[in-house]
């Protein structure tokens, strides 16, 4: 799943790619470096960001959208918002990736109602808090459990399970410690019948353990897809996409 951040203010690449034909241009060396899906974002999730009406999230994504689901390849929307939801629907948009796992009111009913794949995501807190002060129990069973509360009340409307991912949420709400909890039992996750989308790319947790900066963390980023996939992660939510293919491909024939 290739990024394709049309925002100022990302973490990695904010303003890189904030005009819609820059987010196309952009968009399409994805697909031409081996992404199989588009994940397009008008909306920073990074911590303390600040947050946009569904009409300004949606002003910056339309254009992209609208150009992206001509191309024939999975296009996904990554919002929250449900107004922004029915319109990335209404569009072509065939996921819908939600950090607040379809919270909001309207966005379950919306999905089931839909034939969208939906990406759903934890995350303890709002984006512009989430990071002061991340606290659990035990934050593997924790995650889990909410992952797959979420995921039954899909069910419950008639979503089949195969329309349904989990993402951990590595850097929502956590702390390294419990990054790297969620890592190492990730496995655990995955063994529950739901494919399980990953986003570790670039993040500070690689940062925080390589003392790298943001533009110096593929190496990082790398090892921590690789560790993802052998615990049996589906999809890999990157940047870097060329280097993960390789790196994938290589690790896949040497554990074949």
């Amino acid at each position: 799943m290739g990024i394709v951040n049309v925002t100022p203010d990302s973490f990695s690449d904010g303003g890189q790619h904030g005009s819609p034909s820059q987010a196309l241009a952009h968009a399409q060396g994805l697909l031409e470096a081996g992404a199989d899906i588009l994940d397009i974002g008008g909306e920073s999730t990074r911590p303390g960001s600040p947050r946009l009406t569904p009409a300004q999230e949606w002003e910056r994504i339309a254009p992209v959208i609208a150009e992206a689901v001509r191309w024939n390849v999975p296009i996904s929307v990554d919002t929250y918002q449900p107004e922004t939801m029915r319109r990335a629907l209404d569009c072509g948009a065939d996921i819908l990736n939600d950090i607040h796992a379809l919270s909001r009111p309207g966005a379950l009913e919306l999905a089931a109602a839909s034939q969208a794949g939906v990406c759903l995501m934890h995350m303890q807190g709002e984006p512009g808090t989430m990071q002061q002060a991340p606290q659990y129990d035990d934050v593997s069973r924790e995650v889990r459990q909410f992952l797959l509360d979420r995921a039954a009340a899909l069910r419950a409307l008639g979503v089949a399970p195969a329309r349904i991912a989990l993402d951990p949420g590595f850097g929502f709400g956590k702390t390294l410690d419990h990054n790297l909890v969620l890592a190492r039992t990730l496995g655990t996750l995955c063994a529950q019948g739901y494919p399980v989308l990953v986003g570790v790319s670039r993040k500070s947790m690689i940062g925080a353990l390589t003392g790298r900066g943001i533009a110096d963390r593929l190496a990082g980023s790398l090892a921590a897809a690789l560790a993802c996939v052998a615990a049996g992660a589906h999809v890999l939510r990157v940047h870097d996409v060329a280097a993960t293919v390789d790196a994938v491909k290589v690790w896949r024939a040497m554990h074949a």
